[in-house]
């Protein structure tokens, strides 16, 4: 599976941006699907994730800020991200895992891209 993330930017703090990443597999319905992100000299973290039965996790910093979705039939996963901080500045991932998962630890998931920078500034 290849994951292509675009959207990336700078923005000011407040401000929003939208992620997108392309899935090049045609049984799309069968991946679990997430964003991760990391910061310099940090570990990556798990930022939104959703199953492929449609129940999504959020990390709580993030939690009533910023939306996960996909599109099947697109074949595209998206993060609507607003009211974005300093603190939201990471490379961002997108992520697949094949089946039904729940787990926010990067581990879970095998398919990576090759992220896309997001720069928050105050």
């Amino acid at each position: 599976v290849q994951l292509v993330e675009s959207g990336g930017g700078s923005v000011q703090a407040g401000g929003s941006l939208r992620l997108s990443c392309a899935v090049s597999t045609y049984t799309f319905t069968s991946y679990s699907m997430g964003w991760f992100r990391q910061a310099p000299g940090k570990e990556r973290e798990g930022v939104a994730i959703q199953s492929i039965y449609g129940a999504t996790r959020y990390a709580d910093s993030v939690k009533g800020r910023f939306t996960i979705s996909r599109d099947n039939v697109k074949r595209t996963l998206s993060l609507q991200m607003n009211s974005l901080k300093p603190e939201d500045t990471a490379m961002y991932y997108c992520a697949a895992a094949y089946g039904a998962r729940t787990t926010m630890t990067p581990d879970g998931y095998a398919d990576w891209g090759q992220g896309t920078q997001v720069t928050v500034s105050s």
